[in-house]
Order: structure tokens, then sequence, then C-alpha cells
């Protein structure tokens, strides 16, 4: 694969001594995403008052299309948007609590928002928490599953790839087919799995939900979360807004709260619409480079490889002491490399100092992989790693 670097130049240029290696925190934006947020604000002066016209017939239409097919989603309708994954995480939950507290199955590897919501919801008596460690690694998915069998949830809520470890849940189309819109909720956080590794979200799309967002590998920044919603589970959220009726708006009231049939019954209320149009401008660009999402999980994955061979042969410096996890013994792996280590806030702070971007979650060290990384940037990255002193 060609080199992809002038599609980032101005993320690059305006730190040209910056070696950014948090791809799956913080993505860089390509330049088209800027001639974009230019459009949103173009577009916001044209149309005025009739801008969400334009943006509910075009952008948020093109929006869906694009995620169903990345998705295999049958349905482009069924997916809804947000400024972030918590405000629709919030809102699924809505649509199922009904007095009683609900009982909800996760893992002990969910990213902090959701971790934490779903402890104050405990606080308050609104929820049951079961929690399925993700260690041992290799039987993840089968105790999950088979805690699920012992004693089926309210919802089930599971990361597709966990956010510290890289840790892959094989068990979505088998968790999928318990669900029903009367019974068990499936609900699969696919943030970190979201165009960074071919995903088909097909069978399981008639009966679990599905979120991600723009924020990592879809390079879109921040507020262009989503929603897979699938047909009959939630008709009517609890935590609701204006958008859930916007096409029904203006008829006359009615005996009770109306929502939209199809996945736009989980949005809310007025948002910045500028992270759709960054992500059709990057899905756009992506089309024109011929670069789907197998292509470059592949060249990352080649980078990856080559990182990891780079700290096990001792030319990375003292990162040969850490432990790299390697979760799933087959199958597509994270985009980025995790390294256990009681060092690794440690080493991210010297790295830091350095002009070297990388982030660690506790005891895990993340260098993440991006579409604008080459072969020399890893060079450099182990000659910068060499020099840890820890």
């Amino acid at each position: 694969m060609k080199s992809c670097k002038p599609l980032f130049s101005r993320a690059l240029n305006a730190a040209p001594q910056r070696l950014h290696f948090a791809a799956h925190s913080h993505h860089l934006w390509p330049d088209v995403s800027f001639d974009a947020h230019m459009q949103a604000w173009n577009d916001a002066a044209r149309f005025a008052d009739r801008k969400w016209e334009h943006v509910f017939g075009e952008v948020i239409p093109a929006a869906q299309r694009h995620i169903a097919d990345e998705l295999h989603l049958p349905d482009a309708s069924s997916v809804a948007f947000a400024s972030n994954t918590h405000e629709l995480v919030q809102r699924i939950f809505s649509a199922r609590m009904k007095g009683e507290p609900i009982e909800v199955l996760t893992s002990d590897g969910e990213f902090h928002s959701f971790r934490r919501q779903l402890a104050r919801w405990e606080e308050q008596g609104l929820v049951r928490r079961r929690t399925v460690a993700c260690a041992p690694f290799e039987t993840f998915t089968e105790r999950y599953l088979a805690a699920v069998a012992e004693k089926e949830p309210d919802i089930a809520f599971v990361s597709h790839v966990m956010f510290q470890t890289g840790l892959r849940f094989d068990g979505i189309d088998a968790l999928a087919a318990r669900a029903k819109p009367d019974g068990m909720w499936a609900v699969i956080d696919g943030y970190h799995a979201f165009m960074a590794m071919p995903v088909d979200f097909g069978r399981a799309a008639k009966s679990a939900f599905y979120l991600a967002g723009g924020y990592k590998y879809a390079m879109a920044g921040e507020g262009a979360a989503f929603l897979h919603a699938p047909s009959g589970y939630g008709p009517r959220p609890v935590n609701t807004g204006w958008y859930a009726e916007f096409a029904d708006i203006e008829a006359s009231p009615k005996s009770e709260v109306g929502y939209s049939k199809d996945g736009m019954r989980f949005m809310g209320a007025t948002f910045d619409p500028s992270g759709l149009y960054r992500f059709n401008a990057v899905r756009a660009m992506l089309a024109a480079e011929r670069l789907d999402t197998k292509a470059v999980a592949a060249r990352c994955g080649e980078l990856r490889d080559k990182l990891e061979t780079g700290i096990v042969s001792g030319k990375a410096g003292v990162l040969k002491e850490a432990q790299i996890l390697r979760p799933n013994a087959a199958g597509p792996r994270a985009r980025y490399l995790a390294l256990r280590d009681p060092r690794a806030l440690a080493w991210m702070s010297e790295l830091l100092r350095n002009d070297v971007i990388v982030d660690a979650r506790g005891d895990v060290l993340r260098i993440g992989i991006g579409l604008y990384h080459d072969d020399a940037d890893i060079d450099t990255l182990c000659g910068k790693l060499a020099r840890l002193t820890g």
C-alpha cells in the first residue's frame, strides 16, 4: 500500500515533531475532514432556519448508508445518532427500566463511562449487576455466554473489543440469537471494532443493538456516535428528545408521546452535526482511495507486527520486559499493541515529555497504529522507546 501520509497533511504538519501513536484513542483527522467541517458552517449560513431539513434530508441518510454498508445492516434506517455513545446507552436503558431493578450482565473490561453509569444505577437500586471477568482471555466468550444461559439478564452489555487489552468477544451471533423484545436485550459496544476490523453484523442486526462512533478508527472526531436499534426493541425510550419525532413534529397533539418507528426513535435533541459531515467525507475519501476496512486493517496489522518484533528483539529497549497481550489466539486483532507492566504509566509520561503520544490504562501501555503511519515511523518509535529510562 502506498503511503497515506498525504491524506493527513494538515494534522501531521500541525505538529511535525510529534510522533502520534494513539490512533486507538484520538485518531488524527484526514484533510478532507477540514473541508467537511467548513461545509457544515457554510450550510448553516446558507440554510439558516432550514438547516435541519438539510441535515435530516441529506447528511444523516448518507451517514446511515455508510454505517449500514460497513456493518452489513439490512436496513440503514435502523441507525440513530448522538453526540456520544453514553447518551445512547442511557436511552436504551431508559426504554427497559420500568420500576423494578433490571438485571444486567456485563464484563470487567467495559469503558469507564458505562462502568461508572452502571455502578451509579446500581447505587440507586435501578439495576442488579453481574460481571464476567475478562481473564482468563481464552475462555471469556464461553464464560460470558454460559453466564447468560445460567441466568438470562434483562440486558447483556459487552464490548466487541475491550478498550484496555484488545480482547475480542466472539459470541455476538450466539448472544443475539437469545435476544427477544420482551426478554433479554443484547447490546454490543463496537467502538474498538468499528472500522478497525471487518465486522459483519448482518445476522445479529435483527435482535441486537450496536454502538460505535467516529472518534477512533472512523477518523471523524467527536460528535458522530451512532446506534443500530433492532426493530421492536424499545419502541418508546423514556429518555427522549424532539428529534425522535422529527418527521411528525408538527402533527396535532397526540394522546401519548409519539416516536419514529425506525432507529430514529432513539434520537435526542439539538446537537452539532459537523461530526457527521466529517464522517461522510472520510468515507468518501476511503472509497476514492479504494481503501476498505479490510485493507486498512491489514496494513496497520503489518506495522503492528513490525513493532511487536522490534519490542521482542530488544530494539525498543526496556519494553522487552513487558508482557505483550495477545488475548485472542486467532482472528482479527485490535488496532493497537497492549503491553502489561507496572511501569506503564511512567513510560507513558516519559514518552509524552518527548512528544511521543501513546497512552496507558492502569498497568497496560497501549500503542495504536493508524493509516497515517508507515515503516519509517515504526523505526523512529523503536528508537524513542529504546531511550526510556524506566
